[in-house]
């Protein structure tokens, strides 16, 4: 009978520190810039952690076509932010032991686990 109560407290602790663990890597990821380009680098988006945009640059060259600007603009921010949420499942990755727990990403502000 104790031995059930000394499993509990156990697996209380390990919930515990990987609570701190969780959030010590939302904290860092959430800190960190990805880059995405398009054209070339005639259009650079720098995203945080959550796939939020912080910074765009556009080149002079781009300006020309407004069509073709508006299409790297999207291509550029679809790989900042993908390149943000496959680091948000790398890390989620590292911290489970490979273990898939659906939702998690989107619980630390990341985007769907999968990308298309």
């Amino acid at each position: 009978m104790l031995g059930g109560l000394g499993n509990l407290t156990n697996l209380m602790k390990q919930a515990k520190q990987m609570q701190s663990q969780w959030g010590d890597m939302q904290k860092d990821i959430l800190a960190r810039r990805f880059e995405g380009e398009a054209g070339g680098g005639a259009v650079v988006v720098t995203v945080d952690g959550r796939g939020a945009m912080v910074d765009i640059k556009i080149s002079p060259n781009a300006i020309g076509d407004v069509e073709l600007l508006e299409d790297l603009i999207k291509g550029a921010m679809s790989m900042a932010t993908r390149k943000s949420g496959e680091t948000m499942q790398e890390e989620i990755t590292k911290m489970t032991g490979g273990l898939n727990i659906p939702g998690l990403a989107e619980m630390f502000g990341g985007g769907p686990a999968t990308s298309g």
